[in-house]
């Protein structure tokens, strides 16, 4: 679907918002085009909607279901009511504003003969709103804000922090920063920041991470484009905390991009060879810009992780980290386009894929070395599940996830691995195992 409406900002994040509805691409590919064609005083409420309209879709199009006799038969047609509904809803924006100027969306997106059902929904929805919400109030898609499947999905697995996990997962993350140990330490860094009247906290769990009082662009942080300091959630930093690699160990980081990991591998011990994976070209340049930043270097390469016979040399690697491919059930905060691009069935499919990969991964591991699963799931079937089955038919496999990481409690313990939860103030929801190879 094209994202072409120069200047229009509802008519772009209706194509934005209707490209997630078709399952055609995702807001981190989309966003960025869409930005192109507005000034730049417009693009905080053309972020706003996309990204609002993607959180909150599951609840609008419950409202909208009960506002319009049968869906809309242009996929268009629904995003602009989705993203007029968010704006009354959600926005500051006063409500006849945001009806006209979504009515005026449909006539740029040559959408005339909608816009009479556009503006009797949003006008009908402004006069009900409290009756809507009473009949909806009930109904656990609306409460949560999720998608019917993963809202049982999680309340299944996690019945206790459900509640938490919904709220988390709707709410604004924090900007979190990993600080570059191998050039500054967090004391330091936090001086800087207060120096330039940036708050800032040093995280919990994580020795180099730092939270921001508030969201701001990287350019204001000191040092960043020199490499001092890197965007990072704070449970991500702990991949390379617990893998932990010796000076001058062979290290694999698979399925590698953006980078983020790689680089942090690379500040906590320099001299290691490491070798970063990934499937895609285009996201191994990020991982070669990310490197480029900081001021260091990897081999990388461009292959199929779950087929390393058409990549490896047959030297063993000390350690890797398998960050899988995953469902991001856990990031959904950050990437709220999880819940319309996401589907119950991809669950089963994914985690198939994720023990092929661990299986394809082993054989280069050498005796005595460590691998790091990882995703950033909170569902147990692609985590403790996959782990559990792979050490119960893998000999040399054990399974040593520390429950201590520098002395601090770090997750919640699982028969196998570590879970974390998404939380308002920290970390994402991650999972981790760390496995050793007998010798």
């Amino acid at each position: 679907m094209k994202i072409q409406a120069h200047g229009d900002v509802r008519a772009l994040a209706a194509q934005v918002l209707a490209s997630l509805l078709a399952g055609q691409g995702s807001l981190a590919r989309l966003l960025p085009r869409a930005e192109e064609q507005v000034d730049e005083r417009d693009r905080a409420l053309l972020r706003e909607l996309c990204y609002g309209g993607a959180r909150t879709a599951p609840r609008l199009q419950l409202l909208a279901g009960k506002l319009l006799r049968k869906p809309p038969a242009d996929i268009e047609v629904e995003a602009l009511i989705l993203l007029g509904l968010y704006q009354l809803e959600y926005t500051r924006i006063p409500d006849h504003a945001a009806i006209s100027a979504t009515v005026n969306a449909a006539r740029t997106l040559q959408l005339d003969r909608a816009t009479g059902v556009i503006n009797g929904v949003l006008r009908n929805a402004q006069r009900s709103r409290e009756q809507l919400q009473r009949k909806l109030s009930g109904n656990p898609q609306f409460s949560s804000m999720h998608p019917a499947w993963l809202q049982q999905r999680i309340k299944a697995a996690w019945p206790e922090r459900a509640g938490d996990i919904f709220r988390a997962n709707n709410a604004n993350p924090p900007l979190t920063l990993r600080i570059n140990a191998a050039r500054t330490s967090r004391a330091d860094y936090l001086e800087q920041l207060q120096a330039a009247g940036i708050a800032a906290s040093p995280c919990t769990v994580s020795s180099v991470g730092i939270t921001l009082g508030e969201a701001r662009p990287v350019t204001e942080l000191p040092g960043f484009a020199e490499g001092l300091v890197s965007v990072q959630d704070e449970s991500a930093q702990l991949a390379a905390l617990l893998l932990a690699p010796a000076a001058g160990e062979r290290v694999l980081d698979a399925c590698a991009a953006p980078g983020g990991k790689s680089c942090h591998l690379l500040e906590q011990q320099p001299s290691i060879r490491l070798s970063a994976l990934d499937i895609e070209e285009e996201r191994l340049d990020r991982v070669a810009e990310n490197l480029a930043r900081i001021g260091a270097a990897a081999e990388l390469i461009c292959a199929d992780a779950a087929e390393p016979e058409a990549w490896w040399d047959g030297t063993p690697f000390d350690r890797i980290l398998l960050d899988a491919p995953c469902s991001a059930t856990g990031v959904i905060r950050r990437n709220p386009d999880i819940k319309l691009l996401r589907r119950e069935t991809d669950i089963a499919e994914l985690a198939q894929l994720q023990a092929r990969i661990l299986r394809a991964m082993w054989p280069l591991l050498k005796p005595g070395g460590t691998l790091l699963y990882a995703t950033c799931s909170i569902l147990p079937a692609e985590n403790r599940e996959v782990v559990a089955h792979f050490v119960a038919e893998t000999g040399d496999a054990s399974d040593n996830t520390p429950q201590l990481l520098h002395g601090v409690p770090w997750g919640e313990p699982q028969a196998t691995g570590v879970q974390l939860f998404p939380h308002p103030d920290g970390g994402d929801g991650f999972y981790y195992a760390l496995l050793s190879k007998a010798e």
